[in-house]
């Protein structure tokens, strides 16, 4: 089964990179937390970056109840992308320079999570990146669930687009003394930082100590 093309989702160039396979587009927005978010505020555009989670066939973001994108992107037609660098690719002329890459683009009506579906929601974003988590954490108080605000899209509408592999010269371009080839690009996790103000006997757990990026990793 693959989505429906729309005449905002069809590949206008490069087809071949393009998928409308939900699992497609499902393990990209698994493999990074981060994404775009697009909306209109008086018939101009604007574009928040934030963490998304998904959840079966949709997709979730949240952000303060008075942000001004969370505001007018409620109930209003929205763009979310999700990209990921993997690569520089270094051809043989300026032209055939490009990236290996993956991106999802996913268009709707925004919705707004009911208040009593809030918590859950947001234990499902904390789970998704660090299962097990939210057992160890204070519960959320009231307050903090009132001013947040939980906002959905369900993939119906969306394309996936990848590029990998090297880069594509032209044949004559082959026979040039000129390196070319592919810089790999990969995100890595640093050393953990410690909060000075740890109880002496708390450790890191295994959700910490294990943490990947990419949740199909975890």
């Amino acid at each position: 089964m693959t989505l429906d093309i729309t005449e905002r989702t069809r590949l206008r160039r490069s087809h071949e990179r393009g998928s409308f396979d939900p699992q497609t587009i499902y393990d990209i927005l698994d493999a990074s937390p981060q994404c775009t978010v697009g909306y209109a505020i008086d018939g101009k555009p604007y574009v928040t970056p934030t963490f998304h989670w998904r959840e079966g066939n949709h997709v979730y973001w949240h952000g303060s109840s008075a942000s001004r994108m969370i505001r007018q992107s409620t109930g209003a037609e929205v763009c979310l992308n999700v990209q990921i660098l993997d690569g520089f690719v270094m051809a043989r002329s300026a032209f055939h320079h490009s990236a290996n890459y993956r991106s999802v683009t996913i268009f709707g009506r925004a919705f707004k999570v009911a208040d009593e579906d809030k918590a859950a929601r947001l234990d499902a974003f904390v789970e998704n990146l660090w299962p097990g988590r939210t057992s160890i954490l204070r519960p959320m108080q009231p307050q903090e669930i009132k001013a947040t605000t939980i906002l959905g899209l369900e993939i119906t509408e969306a394309s996936a687009k990848a590029r990998s592999g090297p880069p594509s010269d032209d044949e004559e371009d082959y026979a040039l003394p000129i390196w070319a080839g592919v810089i790999p690009v990969t995100q890595t996790l640093g050393a953990l930082e410690h909060d000075p103000r740890n109880l002496p006997d708390v450790t890191a757990p295994d959700h910490i100590t294990r943490f990947s990026l990419d949740r199909s990793k975890r």
